[in-house]
């Protein structure tokens, strides 16, 4: 089987630009809908940028949201108008009501990566719907801005459990930095009544050398719980006590 790059298919699909935003808008199948945002992405360009924007005034948030989603990783794996895009990104955010269009927003915003959609991003924090935090916190994933490692740290007590989650992943895996804060707001989710948040913890605490981790962990492993997230704490901190219990575990 001869190799070749996965950004080659790209030009497989056969469907005009207009075609697949049709498809994008008009589709009730979400993975249909999905496949044509995606080609829409990896084809990029000056005009798929146009027909995108042209969605700005529509009255129906729909129509916003997916504008929102092209734009989010338009010219994939590289944007091909970046500072273009995230001029239009911020403004619809600014003027934007609905919760799912700001969601996708803030996903774009957060695949963009750039320092100036923090603070924008951080004025959501306190948004009552859950959709919108959820997409604040993807949005902050890889920043390691004081104000977004802020924001984040804050979310990672939010009552609904994907946006600890996120949160959680975001501080314990996605930055380097390494602070008091940080570490005190893994501790703090040790005790989460969610197994994937408290893993997400650990291996956060991990990541430091912070052992703190180590008896919450055992314990999470006596009782049986053994997810790939305890797995890789437990590779991380590299602590003897570990290993009587993982060698029970993978003889059993």
């Amino acid at each position: 089987m001869s190799e070749h790059s996965p950004h080659q298919e790209r030009h497989t699909d056969r469907r005009t630009n207009e075609e697949l935003l049709h498809v994008a808008l008009t589709q009730a199948d979400e993975e249909v809908s999905r496949r044509a945002i995606m080609e829409l992405h990896l084809r990029g360009g000056r005009d798929v940028f146009e027909q995108a924007c042209k969605l700005c005034a529509s009255p129906e948030g729909c129509e916003r949201h997916v504008r929102a989603d092209i734009l989010g990783q338009l010219g994939t794996p590289n944007h091909r108008v970046p500072e273009e895009t995230l001029a239009v990104l911020l403004g619809m955010l600014e003027r934007e009501q609905e919760p799912d269009v700001r969601n996708s927003i803030a996903v774009a915003l957060g695949n963009s990566r750039h320092l100036c959609a923090v603070e924008p991003l951080e004025h959501l924090k306190e948004h009552p719907d859950d959709r919108v935090s959820y997409g604040v916190v993807f949005g902050l994933l890889c920043q390691e801005h004081e104000l977004a490692i802020r924001t984040l740290t804050e979310l990672s007590t939010d009552p609904d459990t994907d946006v600890r989650d996120w949160a959680m992943f975001g501080l314990g895996s996605q930055i380097e930095a390494d602070t008091p804060a940080i570490r005190e707001a893994l501790v703090a989710r040790l005790t989460d009544e969610n197994e994937y948040i408290r893993g997400e913890a650990m291996v956060g605490l991990a990541r430091r050398n912070d052992r703190r981790m180590v008896e919450p962990l055992l314990t999470e492993l006596e009782v049986g719980w053994f997810g790939s997230l305890l797995t890789e704490a437990a590779a991380e901190i590299g602590d003897p006590r570990l290993y009587p219990v993982l060698v029970r575990l993978r003889e059993e």
